[in-house]
């Protein structure tokens, strides 16, 4: 690895399983900066060359509104109360109680999930995860905010294509296959340090609900998304993805494919990959992002990749955060 932290230096996936002890299939040790995780693979020569992605000038926020999912399929999360308030008449002022920092498009820090088996990222002790704390915070992406280029791989559009729509409400695991398969479909070609961005259709499927079947399909527990494997976690750290974000609840489906590889070493996530790509690799996930207008609109120009920045709320030892997430192509 060099000083500069440039992507190609990192070892592959398999190498990973070759590292011993506790640092099996991790990334632990191996960043510049400890508690940034993957978004180190953005070099600045990365970021540069991002510049090329806009072509049209055209400028999307990919943050849905902070009470959007209410209800949503958290079964603790709630809409933020929004209050304004006055001094005097010629004075605002506002403040939003009971705010969820991941009840809406998110990202998920590296303090948000501590691996069952090895514990938080990098070794992170435990008693270190608390209100305060800045370790593996996100101040980390606030203070150094994520830039670069990002690639969109249209899921919904491609099973659109073939007359075969993704069903949401069975909650369809979706698996590597369906995405390279997709991915050839657009000619899309990743580069280290990319941003990839999942485009499912789930989350306008979801809000087009009524409030009662949102209620039900919460209750049911199912929702689509990529299914878990070894597989998805090796491309996912291989391609150098500096986060992996998607339209849908948690990137991944619920429940869990029959089979979880992950079953015995995430058994408090039931065998979801979570564990394995923000306390292992330290790869962020985004979550609930809005990407159908996005979606659309490459469709419409046939260019598949955006410059884009994302800078969560600077809140020390914040376990998440709105991306605030802005596109431009």
């Amino acid at each position: 690895m060099t000083a500069t932290g440039e992507a190609s230096t990192y070892p592959n996936f398999a190498e990973l399983l070759q590292r011993k002890g506790d640092l099996t299939g991790t990334s632990w040790g191996l960043f510049p900066e400890s508690g940034r995780g993957t978004p180190s693979f953005i070099s600045k020569k990365a970021v540069l060359e991002a510049k090329d992605c806009i072509r049209t000038g055209t400028v999307f926020g990919l943050d849905y509104p902070a009470d959007a999912f209410d209800p949503g399929m958290s079964l603790k999360r709630r809409a933020p109360r929004h209050t304004i308030y006055s001094s005097h008449p010629a004075h605002r002022d506002d403040y939003l109680d009971g705010y969820y920092l991941q009840g809406s498009t998110q990202i998920d820090g590296l303090r948000h999930r501590r691996a069952d088996d090895v514990g938080f990222y990098n070794g992170t002790p435990d008693d270190r995860i608390i209100e305060g704390t800045p370790d593996l915070g996100v101040q980390e992406w606030a203070e150094n905010p994520i830039a670069g280029r990002a690639i969109l791989i249209d899921l919904d559009g491609y099973r659109n294509s073939l007359g075969e729509p993704i069903d949401h409400a069975a909650g369809e695991a979706l698996g590597l296959d369906l995405i390279r398969t997709a991915m050839a479909a657009q000619s899309l070609r990743t580069r280290p340090g990319d941003i990839l961005m999942l485009h499912t259709g789930w989350c306008e499927w979801f809000l087009a609900l009524a409030a009662g079947e949102k209620q039900r399909i919460r209750e049911r527990r199912k929702a689509s998304g990529v299914a878990q494997s070894r597989e998805f976690v090796a491309w996912a750290w291989d391609s150098q993805f500096a986060v992996v974000a998607a339209d849908n609840f948690a990137v991944e489906c619920l429940p869990v494919v029959s089979g979880s590889p992950f079953q015995l070493p995430a058994p408090n996530d039931h065998g979801m990959m979570h564990q394995q790509l923000l306390a292992k690799l330290g790869m962020p996930l985004g979550e609930l992002w809005k990407l159908g207008p996005l979606a659309r609109h490459m469709r419409g120009n046939g260019r598949w990749d955006a410059f884009i920045s994302i800078k969560p709320l600077n809140i020390t030892g914040g376990t998440g955060s709105p991306a605030n997430a802005t596109a431009i192509t």
